[in-house]
């Protein structure tokens, strides 16, 4: 794991609501900060991180003089909006003390499921990063049910692991790691310092929810890993407080549990995209968009493009043909069929015109596009 860490670009680093509010009460300033003032070196690195921050709700409750974690649903929702305002005020003005920009993203599982909410969330983080922004992401709290939830924000760092390509996922917990049993239980507990991502024997050592704050537990990480590791990325459990964690686990060294993807990223995502992608329409190309797009390895432009068949919108599934009606590959259109007919064999410096908007430069994005 030394080796996927240290050669990590975009790394995802998820922190509990335990770690982030001190056990419930109020957020820890130090510790965001630790992280925070961690995170900006990495960035002058080079790498590009995501934070996905818990406490929003334990927050709220402190605010709010409440003691116990309520179940009502419009409760947690009350909770989640009044803590929100102390957790995004503290990332904001420590990443800003270190020199980095902040964002807020709340999300919920309907963003990540329809594919053009999918796309442009996408899009955002993807355009954050490239201006040297930390995003940090919450799930949307105060507008989820419960049948929307991501039920805890270890399966929402998986997933937006998932959604920006990330190289590894770091979750940050109260715990050291992994270990056969539960240590606080069985003295012969072992520790797990390395292990597949997935391997169902992992579930069976996974307890269940240890705090009383947070929803989440050892199984929810390790069911986090299994779903990063569907899109390539390692995944390591380690302490939060443990000096510069974050710094050394960049730099290679072997800290807390580390559970390995053992499929490589970009082969995780073609394989992602041949399972979800169901065609709604296609583009016909000429012969060098087709050369580009086929021996290439490049996005689709508008401007390659002869014809648009079928009806669709951003976000679904059409396919790439040539002029002689090959398939050449299918991917997620960034432009609707209507929108794609008046930019079809147009420049991107006519979009705007076109359009009244200008939204990606790309009819598909290679890396949301399979080959045939």
């Amino acid at each position: 794991m030394s080796t996927a860490m240290r050669d990590a670009r975009r790394i995802v680093v998820k922190v509990g609501s335990s770690l982030v509010t001190n056990e419930g009460r109020g957020v820890d300033a130090e510790a965001v900060g630790n992280w925070c003032q961690q995170m900006a070196t990495l960035g002058r690195q080079g790498r590009e991180i995501v934070m996905v921050s818990s406490g929003a709700i334990a927050e709220g409750m402190k605010r709010l003089g409440w003691t116990v974690r309520p179940k009502e649903v419009h409760e947690l929702q009350a909770a989640a909006a009044v803590g929100q305002m102390g957790l995004a005020q503290i990332y904001e003005s420590k990443l800003r003390e270190h020199g980095m920009g902040s964002a807020q993203v709340l999300l919920t599982h309907a963003d990540l499921a329809d594919r053009e909410r999918y796309l442009n969330a996408r899009s955002t983080l993807l355009t954050l990063l490239s201006h040297k922004v930390i995003p940090v992401i919450n799930e949307n709290d105060t507008v989820v049910v419960d049948e929307i939830k991501f039920g805890d924000n270890d399966t929402l760092g998986a997933l937006v692991a998932n959604l920006v390509d990330a190289d590894a996922l770091v979750i940050l917990t109260d715990q050291r790691g992994l270990y056969s049993a539960d240590p606080r239980k069985d003295p012969n507990a072992r520790f797990i310092d390395e292990a597949r991502a997935g391997s169902p024997e992992l579930e069976l050592m996974a307890g269940g929810a240890g705090s009383s704050l947070g929803r989440g537990g050892m199984i929810t990480k390790i069911l986090a890993a299994k779903r990063a590791a569907g899109s390539g990325a390692s995944t390591v459990i380690a302490y939060g407080r443990e000096p510069h964690v974050l710094v050394r686990l960049a730099a290679g060294e072997a800290i807390g549990t580390a559970l390995i993807a053992s499929t490589q990223k970009l082969a995780a995502r073609k394989q992602w995209m041949v399972d979800h992608l169901q065609l709604r329409g296609a583009v016909i190309v000429d012969d060098g968009a087709a050369r580009k797009v086929r021996d290439e390895g490049k996005s689709l432009l508008p401007i390659g493009m002869t014809e648009v068949h079928g009806e669709f919108h951003r976000g679904d599934v059409i396919a790439v043909r040539s002029l002689a009606g090959v398939e050449l590959a299918r991917g997620l259109a960034n432009y609707g069929s209507s929108e794609a007919r008046l930019i079809a064999r147009r420049p991107s410096s006519e979009f705007e015109k076109l359009l009244g908007f200008t939204a990606e430069a790309e009819m598909i994005h290679r890396d949301n596009m399979v080959l045939a």
